[in-house]
This record gives structure tokens, C-alpha cells and sequence, in this order.
């Protein structure tokens, strides 16, 4: 039985931007979208070579349709010099969650994960191995211009039982930030994937609807939508669909 989760995305949001939102329809593979975290902050000097590595993962030829980056600023950097214009205590408590499950081994910057677990292969050899052979289901991202999102999923028939939570994320790109202190003091980060808001459901089946999320642009250049699904008892996304914003 379907089951509508309405979401009114109003507490913890930025600044607010009214962007026109034109009508979209975006739509995943059967096949698994592989879906990479990056745990950065703008107060950590080891984070700018991850965050330019992110970075370059736009012209992946398989970006969207096998591949989604995110970029989550964490806030537990933000007293010790320099405090991070995108960080969010929730995408810190995130981090905080997946090691509360098992998911990584602690929490640190930069961290990855991909597709729900600690990726450390980043820190020895950058290269992505993507499973894309795994058949879930097509995921359905309407967006309706001026009110929202609707998100519609198609199960495999092996995962047709299950309930799930589905996220809703908007990311900024072309985004240049001057940093006046702290361990990168007088450097400039260039960030593509940076996670502007991020918004979840209650468990359901078949359908979810968000209202539009209000955000800061934040000098973005280029935004992009993406929504995923989780399972309520796992941290592993069961899919993924996203694509740029018109």
C-alpha cells in the first residue's frame, strides 16, 4: 500500500533564496546509483585535496547515472578559527550516526563514504570502483515548478516489502570560498557537490512528496537536485537519481 510522507522543509534552513523552479523529471536505472559521501570542513587543512578531487568527479562520464557525490560540511571544526559557511550540526550528527552504527570506524575530515560505508581507498588510491550490476528499482524524481517534489520508486520484486526513508538534497557548484583563518588561512576552496540543504521522510512505500526546500544559492554558479532512499535499520542508500536544476 502506498503511503504519502508530506514534509514542510522550514527548521534549520539557511538564508532563504526564491529560486523559479521549472518542471523536471528525472529518473534512475534499475541498477544501483552508487552514492558518495565526503565528510569536509573549511577549518581542516587536509581537506582542500579531497574536496578538489570531489570537485573534478563532474565531468565523470557517468555522473547521475551511476555516480552522485555529496559534499557534507561538518560544524565540529567551526571554534577552532575559522567557521565553515555550509557546515550544519545535523550533517555532523550524520557522520556521527554511521559510526553509531557500525558504518565507519570513527569520525574524522576528510571522511568518505560510499554507498553507506567508509571508503578509505581515497587516502591510498583515489580510484572509484562502481557497482552498477545490482537491479533495485527505478527511482522517480518529479519536480512540480513552484511547490515541490514528488518521488516515486519502483521495487525489484526481492525488495517490494520493505518500507523506506527517502532523502531530498539540493547541491551548489562553482562555489569559491576566501578563508580568513584557521589551518587554511589566505587560501581560496573551490567546491563543486556542496550539500546546500537536506531534508528526510518518516518510513513509507512507494511515494514521498516534499514541498520545495528554501536555501542560500550561496554564489552557486550551477545547482543540481538529488534524491535517495535508505532502508530504516541500514545506512546503505538502496537508490539514487539526481541531475541538474534547469
Amino acid at each position: 500500500m502506498k503511503r504519502w510522507r508530506g514534509l514542510l522543509l522550514t527548521a534549520g534552513l539557511m538564508a532563504a533564496a526564491s529560486l523559479p523552479v521549472q518542471a523536471l523529471t528525472l529518473q534512475s536505472p534499475v541498477e544501483r546509483v552508487n552514492l558518495l559521501e565526503l565528510y569536509t570542513s573549511h577549518g581542516c587543512s587536509s581537506c582542500p585535496p579531497a574536496d578538489a578531487w570531489l570537485r573534478r568527479l563532474e565531468s565523470h562520464p557517468g555522473l547521475w547515472r551511476e555516480l552522485i557525490p555529496l559534499a557534507f560540511h561538518v560544524d565540529y571544526w567551526d571554534g577552532l578559527g575559522w567557521p565553515d559557511r555550509f557546515a550544519s550540526p545535523a550533517f555532523s550528527q550524520r557522520q556521527r550516526d554511521y559510526r553509531r552504527g557500525g558504518a565507519i570506524r570513527s569520525v574524522y575530515t576528510p571522511g568518505f563514504v560510499l554507498n553507506g560505508r567508509e571508503w578509505r581507498q581515497w587516502f591510498y588510491r583515489p580510484e572509484l570502483d562502481l557497482n552498477t550490476n545490482e537491479r533495485v528499482g527505478t527511482l522517480t524524481l518529479e519536480l512540480e515548478a513552484g511547490s515541490g517534489a514528488e518521488l516515486r520508486f519502483t521495487p525489484e520484486p526481492h525488495l517490494a516489502k520493505y518500507d523506506f526513508v527517502a532523502h531530498l538534497a539540493i547541491l551548489g557548484f562553482g562555489l569559491s570560498s576566501p578563508i580568513g583563518g584557521g589551518e587554511n588561512r589566505g587560501r581560496t576552496l573551490d567546491e563543486n557537490f556542496v550539500v546546500l540543504s537536506h531534508h528526510k521522510s518518516d518510513a513509507g512505500q512507494g511515494e514521498w512528496r516534499f514541498a520545495w526546500p528554501q536555501f542560500s544559492a550561496a554564489e552557486s554558479k550551477r545547482l543540481a537536485v538529488v534524491a535517495w532512499l535508505t532502508r530504516p535499520d541500514s545506512t546503505q542508500q538502496v537508490q539514487a537519481v539526481g541531475g541538474w536544476l534547469p
